[in-house]
């Protein structure tokens, strides 16, 4: 069993893994000031309350974007006796970034590169809904050929808020109609079908101009659940998908051996 680690810029998710399934999982706010000792009883307490009676994970198998934790995970996984594996440009894998400077590749693309090759082998775009959304162009045989990065499902309606100061704060939603009749209505409209729209029409464009062969288009991401569904373009969602990268990247740092 092994604890894989996602840390985005505004979420951490974590997932306990045996082989490819799924034990359990928690979403975390991302704090840069954690310290290790912090961590240590989180995620102890985390893991405690799932596995009571069982095996401690063999290894944390970490994916970051957020440098400044780093050192404070090293801390938590030496405290609770397990190894950290941190994935990142550095990391030998059976992958390509084929792109201008591969050392600017976040580790959550690198991986989620690892998770449509080993799970799918086709040509793939992933669509990731996080604090930016990024769609990851990958080929059948695990090249990264880049994307596209536009601000995340948040962004737009945090800015809207502080720009307007009639205009209230809203979740996202899907709303019960396109028209709407007040203002929170409109809002939540306007914000649920400008993700779709947008999400749609990059896909549509990267497909032109790529020309893949009989892609997969997949969303992960805390709310690809509720947005996939209502894309044209996405064929399916997977809020994992990260997570089964991470345990793909164990197994290959293994060659398979655990």
């Amino acid at each position: 069993m092994i604890l894989a680690v996602d840390i985005g810029n505004t979420e951490t998710l974590l997932g306990l893994f045996e082989d490819y399934d799924v034990r359990d999982s928690w979403r975390l706010s991302t704090e840069r000031q954690r310290t290790g000792d912090e961590l240590f009883l989180q995620v102890g307490a985390l893991i405690e309350a799932r596995a009571a009676g069982v095996a401690l994970p063999e290894r944390i198998v970490v994916a970051s974007v957020v440098p400044e934790l780093d050192r404070a995970w090293d801390e938590a996984a030496e405290r609770l006796g397990i190894p950290l594996v941190r994935i990142d440009w550095r990391t030998k894998l059976p992958i390509r970034l084929e792109v201008d400077a591969p050392h600017s590749v976040g580790a959550d693309r690198i991986v989620n590169t690892l998770a449509t090759s080993c799970l799918f082998g086709r040509d793939t775009i992933v669509v990731d809904l996080g604090t930016a959304t990024t769609f990851d162009c990958i080929t059948a045989d695990g090249a990264f050929l880049g994307g596209v990065i536009a601000p995340g499902p948040r962004a737009g309606i945090d800015r809207l808020h502080a720009l307007s100061s009639k205009l209230p704060s809203v979740q996202i939603v899907r709303p019960g109609r396109v028209l709407g009749r007040n203002t929170v209505e409109a809002l939540e409209s306007g914000v649920f079908y400008s993700i779709v729209e947008g999400i749609d029409g990059i896909v549509e464009r990267l497909i032109d101009e790529w020309a893949p062969s009989d892609p997969l288009v997949i969303a992960t991401g805390g709310l690809a659940g509720l947005v996939a569904p209502h894309c044209r373009t996405v064929h399916e969602s997977d809020p994992f998908l990260t997570l089964k990268g991470l345990v793909c990247a164990d197994r290959q740092l293994a060659g398979d051996a655990r």
